[in-house]
C-alpha cells in the first residue's frame, strides 16, 4: 500500500469522530450515515480495534461500502478507485492511503478498504498528531473508472506512397525555373499528400540561418490534414534531395522529426549545397537555369481512432 500526506481535503466523505475514547475499544464497526459519490449511495466502515479477519489486528480499520444495490441492473458491477484517509492535526494533512489497484464492487463484493489503515501504535501516538483533544478524522475518496471504448493507434507506414499530382510512389519532384532571377524569400511547392497529411518543399535561393549566404538550404514542411483525418503530431522521415542532373551524384539528407499539429513548420538543413559548387556548370546541379529538388518519403505515422 501506498502511503503519503495531502493537504487538500477528501472529495467524497469525511467523518469527524469527537470524544472518541468512548468507543476506543469497541470490536463492531461504526458505520456512518449513507452519502453520494459519483453517482452512488455508500457508506465508510470504521473499526477502530481493526477488523481481524482481513488482517487488521492492532490496526484501524476502514472500508467503503455501496448502499441501495437493489435499484442497479442486474449484473451490475462498478471499477473503483478508491482513497481513504485519516486526518493529522499536527500537519494539518490527510494520510492518504491507497493500493494502487482498481476495486470492483458487485453483488459478490459491494465492500473495500484496507484492513491494516494505520497502526494503532502511531494513531494513538499524541506525536504523531492523529487524534487532538480525543477526536480524530477519516474520510473518502470514490471515482468511478469507466473504461474507454475507444484507443488512439499510431502506426508507421514505411516508404509510403499517394497519387499527389506530382508524387511517384513516395517520391515528390519539384523542378524550379529560372533560378538565377528568383527573390530573396521563401519558394514553397505545391502540396502533396502522404498519410493523412498535406507536404510541401521549401527554400530561399539567397540562402537561410547559418548557411547564409554561402549556401542553399531545403526544408520539408508539415501542412494541413484530409478530411476526417485525425489531428495529431505527425511523424516524418525524409530524404531530401537536390538532384543532379547529369549523373547520380545527387546531394541528400536524411531528416527526421515530429512535426506540430500548427502548419507550416519546416524541418531540413540550411546547406545542402554551397552556391560555388551549385553554380559550377561542370557539376550538373544548376542546368539551363533549372534546379530539381526532391522529397522521398521514407515513413509517416497515421493516426486512426479504434475500438478499444
Amino acid at each position: 500500500m501506498a502511503r503519503m500526506l495531502r493537504e487538500e481535503r477528501p472529495s467524497s466523505k469525511i467523518v469527524t469522530i469527537e470524544s472518541f475514547s468512548v468507543i476506543k475499544e469497541r470490536f463492531e464497526p461504526y458505520e456512518s450515515s449513507v452519502f453520494e459519490a459519483s453517482g452512488y449511495k455508500w457508506r465508510l466502515i470504521l473499526y477502530v480495534t481493526g477488523n481481524k479477519p482481513d488482517g487488521g489486528h492492532n490496526h484501524i480499520s476502514l472500508y467503503v461500502r455501496i448502499e441501495d444495490t437493489n435499484s442497479l441492473p442486474q449484473g451490475w458491477e462498478l471499477n473503483v478507485d478508491l482513497k481513504l484517509f485519516v486526518y493529522n492535526h499536527k500537519q494539518n494533512k490527510y494520510l492518504t492511503v491507497t493500493d494502487g489497484t482498481v476495486k470492483r464492487y458487485n453483488d459478490a463484493k459491494k465492500e473495500w478498504g484496507f484492513g491494516q489503515m494505520i497502526p494503532l501504535t502511531t494513531f494513538y501516538n499524541t506525536n504523531e498528531g492523529y487524534i487532538m483533544q480525543d477526536t480524530c478524522s477519516f474520510g473518502a475518496e470514490i471515482f468511478i473508472v469507466n473504461p474507454t471504448h475507444q484507443q488512439e493507434k499510431v502506426t508507421f507506414m514505411p516508404n509510403p506512397s499517394n497519387t499527389s499530382e506530382g508524387l511517384s510512389n513516395n517520391v515528390f519532384t519539384w523542378k524550379i525555373l529560372h533560378f538565377s532571377i528568383l527573390e530573396d524569400k521563401f519558394y514553397y511547392s505545391d502540396d502533396f499528400l502522404v498519410g493523412d497529411r498535406y507536404w510541401r518543399l521549401g527554400f530561399n535561393p539567397k540562402g537561410d540561418g547559418g548557411g547564409r549566404p554561402h549556401a542553399l538550404p531545403l526544408y520539408l514542411y508539415a501542412q494541413g490534414f484530409k478530411p476526417n483525418a485525425v489531428d495529431t503530431n505527425t511523424w516524418g522521415a525524409v530524404n531530401l534531395r537536390l538532384k543532379n542532373q547529369r549523373s547520380s551524384n545527387h546531394r541528400q539528407l536524411y531528416s527526421a522529426a515530429w512535426y506540430p499539429i500548427r502548419s507550416d513548420y519546416g524541418v531540413g538543413v540550411n546547406n545542402i549545397i554551397l552556391f560555388t559548387d551549385l553554380k559550377d556548370a561542370s557539376k550538373g546541379y544548376l542546368v539551363n537555369d533549372a534546379i530539381i529538388f526532391e522529397a522521398e518519403m521514407v515513413k509517416v505515422s497515421v493516426t486512426n481512432i479504434i475500438s478499444a
